[in-house]
């Protein structure tokens, strides 16, 4: 009788090793962005990918539009471990203690996707992801959403026309420069909030690539849209570091097979979902859209050049000059 149950015993134990050898590994990757954004469908894209390339050993499930996190949240609860992937804007790595990601948020720095992606994409892109390893994050990938553009409820042409504007911005010491370089108060919000802020008039305008600025309908609550292409806003996918190599390094490499393939689509497609988002914008009627003459445009890079010196420390003058001669950028000029 005794063997029967250790016979038993040992089926039980068994089955429970099979069952449990049998249930995917689980990845909650969080955003805060709405599914038609470059970002949103970069993440389903991914998820997709690394399904088919696990054969269904890993399952990705994709939060988007803030559903488990906001802004300030979603980083903490990555490290402790709440969710496995998030791809936050590069601002949000200066709170963390990784102020060199704010080189991104330094006005008129890169001059098009050429010169950014032989940033994001050569050796500095990858020793700036490096730097999270010490917070228990593994950084996998730089992902485009394009160039930001500014709105307002009065025209946004000359930066005298900002002066006294409320303007929200995302937690950068660069962008609160920035914003203060062109007379504006800068608001510190998480971008689930911005719409009713803008709204009821708590802030006057903000900045975004059209795509946010469309499918989070700013459009209409924004009169103007100044097509200013002053900034840059991109992500880093990053991964929590612990999870990440506990994997079993087949399934990893097969992870990092599809997310160099969700990077090549998401940043195919940055360029034109912001295209269509302008020609929406356009279409609905609501908002009016401003091009910035030569001249304009001298005087905004002009007033803003400033803030390339005065955070020049925090960002790191090596790294700067580092991506100033990567891009061929010249602030004398």
């Amino acid at each position: 009788m005794k063997l029967q149950h250790i016979v038993a015993g040992f089926a039980l134990v068994a089955f429970a090793l099979a069952a449990s050898a049998q249930q995917p590994i689980i990845i909650k990757f969080s955003h805060v962005v709405a599914v038609d954004t470059p970002k949103g469908k970069a993440a389903d894209y991914f998820k997709k990918v690394a399904e088919e390339k696990t054969k269904g050993r890993v399952k990705v499930e994709v939060y988007p539009n803030s559903q488990l996190y906001k802004d300030k949240e979603e980083m903490e609860a990555l490290q402790l471990g709440s969710v496995q992937m998030l791809a936050p804007s590069l601002a949000k790595f200066g709170p963390l203690g990784a102020k060199e990601f704010e080189a991104f948020d330094l006005p008129y720095l890169f001059d098009g996707y050429a010169s950014l992606h032989r940033v994001t994409e050569g050796p500095i892109g990858q020793s700036l992801l490096k730097k999270l390893d010490s917070k228990g994050i593994t950084g996998l990938a730089f992902w485009d959403n394009g160039f930001k553009q500014m709105s307002a409820n009065k025209p946004l042409k000359q930066p005298a026309d900002f002066r006294g504007l409320k303007l929200r911005i995302q937690s950068s010491k660069v962008l609160d420069a920035q914003m203060r370089a062109l007379g504006a108060t800068p608001q510190v919000m998480a971008f689930s909030e911005v719409y009713q802020a803008l709204q009821t008039g708590v802030v006057d305008g903000t900045e975004n690539p059209v795509s946010n600025f469309y499918t989070q309908k700013m459009h209409e609550v924004q009169k103007y849209l100044t097509l200013s292409d002053h900034g840059y806003l991109g992500y880093a996918v990053i991964v929590n570091k612990k999870f990440w190599d506990g994997l079993p390094p087949d399934v990893r490499g097969q992870l990092e097979a599809a997310m160099k393939d969700a990077t090549r689509y998401a940043n195919a497609i940055a360029a034109t979902e912001n295209l269509a988002a302008l020609e929406a914008v356009r279409k609905s009627g609501k908002t009016q859209i401003l091009a910035l003459s030569p001249d304009e445009k001298k005087a905004w890079q002009k007033a803003l050049i400033k803030v390339h010196k005065d955070l020049e420390s925090r960002v790191g003058k090596d790294l700067l000059q580092a991506i100033q001669k990567e891009t061929g950028f010249n602030p004398a000029k």
